[in-house]
């Protein structure tokens, strides 16, 4: 017999955006759509509907206000509000009144719509599940009852792997599989990859799908800190144990007690403060600074390095039993030039956050400017893509970011259909003869300025010293053609 597929309601008085979320969701559920809140009341009495997304606005009564009625009537269907970021801040009431689980910003990214959509569902399940449970446990110990409401809590707060963006294909999706299996296991884990790669995210994901999700986690970063202000956060100071120090300092190791504590770039600690973890990691007990006596704390170890932790012991900069100790478990996270098809979710993602901090609200990013983002290898990863987006959102002045915005040397990576183009340096210093190397770079240079300039020629022209007549040669020559020109005439002056 097939399995059933859950069922989601589509509530929105625009028949394309409807359109548009039922071939978002269509393959994973079974799709119902209404046009009002009437047609979709009329459908929850005639269906068992496990999940709603509700437009905001709709003529007649609003999106809160239908669901506030479902929440009434159907409390276990999972409630979902799509409004406009100018909304967010004047709904945050309204949906506290209704009881929704989560709201979406237009416009919303199909692999972010369907994610959603699926955690949902899951929630769904777990509260009927728990329900099931708690009829079939009533007689027994109400802490397995604690567990379960705990574990609804991280789903809800969207603490776990969820938060971990990523597309349905991303070869990050291993990694996170890996991670699911280790979390419930109560060892030390170590998480490599380049900076900027997202290891926090996924540390903070473990701890929040295992035994210890309700117990405390915190996050210590070592790259270039001092080492007695190090010390003194990870262990802790007795009162006068430094200048400045007046009184107990309770250090991360006790905070963390019977949680998880990260520890983000391990290779930079000092070769002491190596020592002193490895006593920790082996003994469970640590010493603060000024203490007589040793204390104890059980804390799950997760620790990230930026370096190849293997490497550093065979070239003595780190310690082998320390290595071992934190090393039993390790998970190694691709950079962002390894994973661009995460780039257009990544991306807009990142823009939507900037924009919602900044309070200035945008439409998303357009195919011609991922089309440039996807040619940059992003050394600094989803850091530097970030900063990317904060950049792009400060200078545009039209709802959807074009390449324009892009900054210069991201422009001028060169399309490259077998990944990210080299760096300009790398050109600079690499192989082939003289004529072909500066032929590179100036089809980069002229590639950019087009962009930049929105394809004005004169401008670009003037910009770069060539005539009209050789700046098209050029253009020619090197096969720079316009993105969309087809699309829309070419400026021209």
């Amino acid at each position: 017999m097939a399995e059933t597929l859950p069922t989601i309601l589509l509530v929105d008085d625009e028949a394309h955006s409807l359109s548009a979320m039922r071939m978002a969701l269509e393959d994973d559920f079974d799709i119902l759509t209404a046009s009002g809140a009437e047609e979709a009341a009329a459908l929850m009495e005639e269906h068992f509907v496990q999940v709603i997304f509700c437009d905001q606005r709709m003529p007649g009564r609003s999106g809160v206000e239908f669901l506030c009625e479902v929440r009434d009537r159907w409390p276990d269907t999972v409630r979902i509000i799509i409004t406009g970021y100018t909304e967010t801040s004047d709904m945050i009431a309204a949906i506290n009144d209704a009881g929704i689980y989560q709201f979406l910003t237009k416009p919303w990214h199909p692999d972010q719509l369907l994610m959603v959509a699926k955690n949902a569902a899951d929630l769904f399940t777990l509260s009927r599940e728990h329900d099931r449970m708690s009829l079939e446990m009533r007689y027994l110990s109400r802490s397995v009852e604690s567990k379960i409401e705990a574990q609804r809590k991280v789903l809800r707060e969207g603490l776990g792997f969820e938060k971990v963006l990523r597309a349905p294909n991303s070869p990050l999706n291993a990694v996170i599989e890996q991670a699911r299996q280790f979390a419930s296991f109560d060892v030390p884990v170590l998480i490599s990859g380049e900076a900027g790669t997202g290891k926090s995210a996924i540390a903070r994901a473990m701890h929040y799908s295992s035994l210890r999700s309700d117990k405390p986690y915190f996050e210590l970063n070592c790259t270039s800190t001092d080492d007695d202000l190090l010390e003194i956060e990870l262990f802790g100071a007795k009162r006068g144990a430094l200048q400045g120090v007046q009184t107990n300092k309770v250090g991360l190791l006790q905070k963390a007690d019977r949680g998880t504590l990260y520890v983000g770039a391990i290779s930079d600690l000092s070769p002491r403060l190596q020592l002193a973890l490895m006593r920790f990691a082996t003994t469970g007990s640590f010493r603060p600074l000024g203490a007589h006596e040793a204390q104890r704390s059980d804390v799950r170890l997760i620790t990230g390095s930026n370096v190849d932790l293997r490497e550093a012991v065979t070239a003595g900069r780190f310690r082998a039993d320390l290595y071992y100790a934190i090393g039993q478990i390790t998970l190694g996270v691709p950079p962002l030039r390894e994973r661009l098809g995460d780039l257009p979710l990544l991306a807009q993602s990142l823009l939507f956050d900037a924009a919602s901090a900044h309070g200035k609200p945008v439409q998303g990013l357009s195919d011609d400017a991922l089309e440039f983002l996807e040619t940059y290898d992003w050394p600094g990863n989803l850091r530097e893509l970030g900063n990317e987006m904060v950049r792009m959102l400060i200078f545009s002045q039209d709802p959807i970011l074009g390449p324009e915005l892009i900054s210069r040397h991201i422009l001028q990576a060169s399309p490259n259909p077998d990944g990210p183009a080299p760096a300009v340096d790398a050109v600079l210093t690499g192989s082939g003869s003289l004529k072909d190397r500066v032929e590179h770079i100036e089809m980069r240079i002229l590639r950019e300025t087009l962009t930049r300039l929105k394809w004005n020629k004169s401008r670009a022209a003037a910009e770069l010293g060539l005539s009209r007549v050789g700046l098209r040669a050029k253009i020619d020559r090197y096969g720079i053609a316009e993105p969309g020109r087809s699309a829309r005439p070419v400026e021209e002056d």
